[in-house]
């Protein structure tokens, strides 16, 4: 039994930016009266990055970053909004230097990051804080430096509260007594030639898209601020004294930020998230909580009976307690994330959504202290929920009419307001505003209305009975208006352990696929996040057994929704876990498409697992190492089924992706050739795992569309 659910765009009534949008000929797609989402519309769309409030709840400044249509360079810019006046237009920021990762004062002051200098060129550019005064018409005070180091590029900051002390980080060499020293000889580069030299002790040696610098790590110093300046040396909170502190990266690498470091409400200690350099890094999750009493001693390690991750440590607004999310399983990174609470006079730690078989994925104090705001996916949404710490009682809020789409960046504000972020498949993202956590109004119209001036798509949820005859859910993305046979593409999502949700997305975006023409069926295999614990442990040592079948099944049952969608002409494509998958595709279910488009998939799972740097992940999902679980990792090879490989397939990969090193792609591309199947190999020499580049989005898009043209629309030669 199918269930479904429609749901179309928001379409707001006012503008902040509005240029117009390149888009493709709707003549092109029978049916449609406004243009279709081109890909150059997809990178040029302005994006809403996250919000930043003051103290009082009264004010609002977000970053907008812009794309130029004709040079695809990117420019940020800052609005402030006053969020005390209903239907308040936001005004333009003119910072005198490039700002980012802006931050409220105490006094009101915004504080910010940058590594350009008012002097301008003259001065080295290097990560510096700074700070102005904004005026109601958005103009700003000269900057005022509030801290600068000469051998230190400063990444980030975090503000104590009152103003009293102010956290910076930067990449620092270990035996550095002060923010600084950094014109150390690094340990890897001892000469006289260029070559790296690694220990096997010191931890990664390469980690996402960059080569590590052993001894060199993320480092945290705290400075006591007077009069908007930071002061004397500064407090490293990981220990004065290597041999008694701790060695690790703060923020973690390679994903953190200033969610890692927090301050108690009085400024007299800092919480943070580190997990240890040496030898066992490549193979651990042990991300853990300390605390600094900011005198240089070693810190305090809070979560030391938990070797799985903790994380995103949360003082209360009075300073009693530590909220944090924590996982139970060391080596498992898909885990269940819950809601932790240490009293901090008594040491006492309840896990406040112990049965709730919910992870989330953010927490908050709300304003009051009672209770925490926390976000988690929820089949097909990511909505938000209060958590009430005296009774542990889990609500689910309605901040928005209809689906709840995507919820994030929410920030609790006085009077039970709550400031967040809301995309969905339909809509990039906006800011809105909720009174006592009820259904919430827009803010902002950074690109709703350019949106509505292009062609409706419609997505549709369903869901069927998968694997073993368990629910598993899809959404089927099409445009609204279009008419006569739709060919079909599977989008597959990566992880394993993830969602194609109700969410936007700048780089897999089934609005802008859709809007060329195609129907877009996504499927939330097993193994997916979004519906149980046990659900997303369903895939592991069995990456191409359910999975598989659930999107044979989940592809059968969106055709059978939707009679204008042409099955005999599908294609597959997918990214990472999802190039996988098509690789298996390959291979197992070798007549049914077209086409395939693997992005970043794995090819071989020796080479891949001798060659990727978190090793904790194919440890835990295969059952152990190569040589411990061989038989598993060649169970579900792809390399193991070339010889029934027949399905054209375009190969994209980036030089700069040490997870899924490129060389799995190479691997595919040389088995294609050497099949004599027709293919193509798309090689970013200056892209990681993903596509983030303008330019290299462009031409990604580009290349992915006339492939699927070539083998799905009927009026094209092949």
């Amino acid at each position: 039994m199918y269930r479904t659910i429609a749901s179309g765009a928001l379409v707001a009534a006012v503008t902040l930016l509005a240029a117009p949008l390149a888009a493709e000929n709707p003549a092109s797609i029978p049916g449609l009266t406004a243009p279709p989402m081109s890909a150059k519309d997809l990178v040029t769309l302005p994006r809403l990055g996250a919000p930043v409030v003051n103290r009082e709840g009264t004010l609002a400044v977000y970053p907008v970053t812009t794309t130029d249509p004709e040079t695809l360079k990117r420019t940020p810019t800052h609005y402030m909004l006053d969020l005390t006046t209903p239907g308040a237009k936001p005004v333009a920021v003119t910072f005198p230097i490039r700002a980012s990762s802006p931050a409220f004062g105490a006094d009101g002051q915004l504080y910010f990051l940058s590594s350009e200098h008012p002097q301008g060129d003259g001065v080295e550019p290097r990560g510096r804080v700074w700070r102005v005064t904004l005026a109601k018409d958005g103009t700003t005070s000269m900057p005022q430096l509030v801290a600068g180091y000469p051998d230190a590029d400063l990444a980030g900051f975090k503000l104590a509260p009152g103003d009293k002390a102010i956290a910076l980080w930067a990449e620092v060499p270990r035996d550095c007594q002060k923010l600084g020293c950094g014109a150390a000889q690094p340990q890897h580069l001892p000469g006289p030639g260029t070559g790296k030299l690694y220990d096997g002790a010191d931890g990664f040696y390469r980690h996402w898209d960059r080569w590590a610098t052993p001894g060199r790590p993320n480092r945290v110093f705290v400075f006591p601020l007077a009069g908007g300046q930071a002061q004397g040396d500064g407090v490293p909170v990981d220990g004065r004294d290597p041999a008694t502190g701790i060695t690790a990266d703060t923020p973690t690498m390679p994903f953190g930020g200033g969610e890692d470091i927090a301050f108690s409400p009085d400024g007299s200690r800092a919480y943070f998230v580190a997990r240890l350099s040496d030898g066992n890094e490549p193979g651990s999750t042990n991300l853990d909580i300390y605390a600094s009493d900011l005198s240089g001693a070693a810190p305090t390690l809070l979560t030391g009976s938990n070797a799985a991750t903790d994380t995103a440590p949360t003082p209360s607004p009075d300073g009693r307690y530590l909220a944090w999310l924590a996982m139970d399983r060391p080596t498992y990174e898909a885990d269940r994330l819950s809601v932790r609470l240490m009293d901090l006079k008594t040491g006492q730690v309840r896990n406040l959504t112990e049965t709730i078989d919910l992870s989330f994925g953010s927490i908050t104090w709300d304003a009051d202290g009672k209770g925490l705001i926390a976000t988690a996916e929820q089949v097909l949404d990511t909505p938000a929920f209060r958590i009430d710490v005296a009774s542990g009682k889990v609500e689910r809020l309605d901040l928005m009419a209809g689906n709840e789409a995507h919820i994030a960046n929410v920030t609790p504000m006085p009077g039970g307001r709550l400031l967040f972020t809301r995309d969905s498949l339909g809509n990039p993202s906006e800011l809105y505003l909720s009174d006592a956590m009820g259904q919430a109004r827009p803010l902002t119209d950074v690109a709703t209305t350019r949106m509505g001036t292009l062609a409706s798509i419609v997505t549709r949820r369903f869901s069927f009975a998968g694997a073993n005859g368990e629910t598993v859910w899809g959404q089927i993305t099409r445009l609204a208006d279009q008419t006569g046979p739709i060919p079909a593409l599977l989008y597959i999502h990566g992880g394993p352990q993830g969602s194609f949700n109700d969410s936007w997305s700048n780089r897999w975006n089934p609005r802008v696929t859709a809007s060329q023409g195609y129907a877009v069926i996504s499927v939330d295999f097993h193994g997916s996040t979004g519906y149980g614990q046990a659900f997303t442990d369903a895939i592991n040592q069995n990456w191409g057994g359910w999975p598989l079948e659930d999107l044979q099944k989940g592809l059968e049952a969106a055709l059978g929704l939707d009679p204008q969608i042409d099955g005999s002409r599908a294609c597959a494509m997918g990214a990472s876990y999802g190039g996988y998958m098509v690789n298996w595709i390959a291979g197992n279910w070798p007549e049914r498409f077209k086409c395939i488009v693997q992005h970043d998939g794995i090819f071989d799972m020796r080479s891949m697992y001798y060659s990727t740097e978190e090793l904790w992940f194919p440890r835990w999902d295969f059952g152990g190492s190569y040589e411990q679980a061989k038989d598993v990792y060649e169970k579900w090879n792809p390399a193991n089924h070339v010889s029934k490989w027949q399905t054209p397939m375009l190969v994209v990969t980036g030089q700069l992706d040490y997870r899924v090193p490129y060389s799995q792609g190479l691997m595919s591309f040389t088995a294609l050739q050497e099949r004599g199947i027709p293919s193509q190999l798309l090689v970013f020499p200056d892209e990681n795992h993903w596509v983030l580049g303008a330019k290299n989005s462009l031409q990604w898009h580009n290349t992915v569309f006339a492939w699927l043209d070539r083998w799905l629309k009927q009026d094209k030669p092949k």
